[in-house]
Formats: C-alpha cells, structure tokens, sequence
C-alpha cells in the first residue's frame, strides 16, 4: 500500500488521514507544525471591540478562526459553557463586517461556529483574493493571521488602495520529531506531502536534526504540495514537486496523487 507522510500539526492531521484511507493510501503522521495562541491578545481584543471600523476580515486558516472565535466570545462577555448565546453574540458581533475564508477547511470552520462567509476564493493567491473584496480604497481590511504569516495578502490589499491590519493570532512553531514518523521515513515512504511553507522548513529541520537527508531518504519519495505558495517554497528548499493540488484541498492533494501514480 501506498504511503504518504502527513506533515500537518497533529490535532489537523485526522482527516486527512482518514480521508487517505478511504482513498486506499497508509497514511504516516509526522507533524512538522505546533500551533500555539498568543499569550497577548491585546491587539486582537482591541480590533474586536472596534470591528465596526473595518469593511472586512479576512481568515486565512482554520486557526486564525479558532483564535479569533475564542477572544470574541471572551469580548461579548459569554463563556464556552453557554454555547448558544456565545455563538449568537459572536455572530452578531461579525455581522458589522463581510467576511472572507481562504480555503474550503477555513469557510467550513466558519460555518461550523454558525457564519456564513462572504466570499470563498477558489485559489488560495493575493491577486486573486484581494480582487473578490471589491473596491478596496479607503476600506480597512483586518487579517487575523500566524506570526509567520507572509506579506503578499496585506500588500495586496494596500495595492488595491486599502488598509491593511494584520493582527497575530497564533505562533507555528516547530513541533517535536515523532518516533514512529521518523521510523516510517528510515523505513521509506512513498509520499511526502506538505500543506503550506512551513510544513516544508520544519521537515527539512527536524529531519536533518535525525541525521537523515530530506533530499535522498530511503524509497525516494516523490512530493506533493496543496497549492502554488507551497509548491515554491518546497522547490526553494530544494525539492521537485512531483505533484500540486487542484483545488487546493486535502481531497485535491490526494486526486493530484492518485493522478501521478
């Protein structure tokens, strides 16, 4: 069977698993990605409390919903265990601006807490993003983001003649080698698959750190990227990409495989 290496954080890594499953792949978790909230929200909280100034907000990740979602519950004064009111409070508190998801996962999350994204951009790309928020001068645009979030959205947004806010909502850290995943690699897998830029550095890292050559493991295994930015920073790295996903799902990331086989 098949073997592809997940390198998403593991508290993401089930469905894709199981989804590879499905698909008739052994799915070999190896998270490269730890993902931590900001000790400080004040910057968050601040935004929160004046959303009303803001045309958009646009979420890039799942996470960055997950954080924000959390701190607007503590702003409106409701807590996790009163569910309902939490959510209606929340809701009503984005009801101020348009909201955008970047990705199927990140629109999915959003609707699960109850929001209806405004826009879903079929390519995770600035210039394709910036373009569905409409005209954008003099609009203010916050971007809840990672701390290693890259610049090309908010210059985007700038470009268009808007403000952009970027406000730090989670750190991605690197996360611990996991035995198992390190012994499936000396092993040899058949895939290695990465899910954004940093999936990419942190696997490099923590496999050099095992002593291993991300670039020549056992089996050779050929890769596979979720969309175009991780598709650069892998080939950066020194990888060929042997495969990208179209759309730039998890279910896309498996078709494109299925494909090259």
């Amino acid at each position: 069977m098949t073997k592809l290496l997940i390198t998403r954080p593991r508290h993401q890594s089930a469905d894709f698993a199981r989804l590879a499953r499905q698909a008739g792949f052994e799915p070999v978790l190896f998270p490269t990605i730890d993902i931590r909230p900001v000790e400080d929200t004040t910057a968050l909280e601040r935004a929160i409390a004046r959303l009303d100034c803001y045309d958009w907000v646009v979420f890039t990740s799942t996470n960055a919903v997950d954080a924000f979602w959390k701190r607007a519950i503590v702003a409106t004064g409701h807590t996790e265990n009163t569910e309902k009111k939490a959510k209606n409070a929340v809701n009503s508190v984005l009801s101020m601006v348009k909201t955008a998801a970047i990705g199927a996962k990140t629109a999915a999350t959003l609707q699960a807490h109850g929001v209806t994204p405004d826009f879903v951009p079929e390519r995770f790309l600035a210039e394709d993003i910036a373009p569905g928020l409409g005209d954008l001068r003099g609009r203010w645009v916050l971007i809840p983001a990672a701390d290693i979030a890259r610049d090309t959205l908010p210059d985007a947004v700038v470009k268009a003649g808007g403000a952009a806010h970027v406000v730090t909502v989670y750190h991605t850290l690197p996360a611990a080698p996991d035995p198992d995943g390190l012994a499936a690699l000396r092993e040899g897998v058949d895939w290695l698959t990465f899910t954004s830029p940093s999936t990419v550095r942190n696997f490099v890292a923590l496999v050099t750190q095992a002593g291993l050559d991300p670039f020549h493991l056992p089996s050779a295994p050929r890769v596979a990227c979720i969309g175009p930015v991780t598709a650069d920073a892998a080939r950066e790295a020194g990888f060929r990409v042997d495969a990208a996903a179209e759309p730039h799902t998890a279910e896309g990331l498996l078709a494109a495989i299925r494909h090259t086989q």
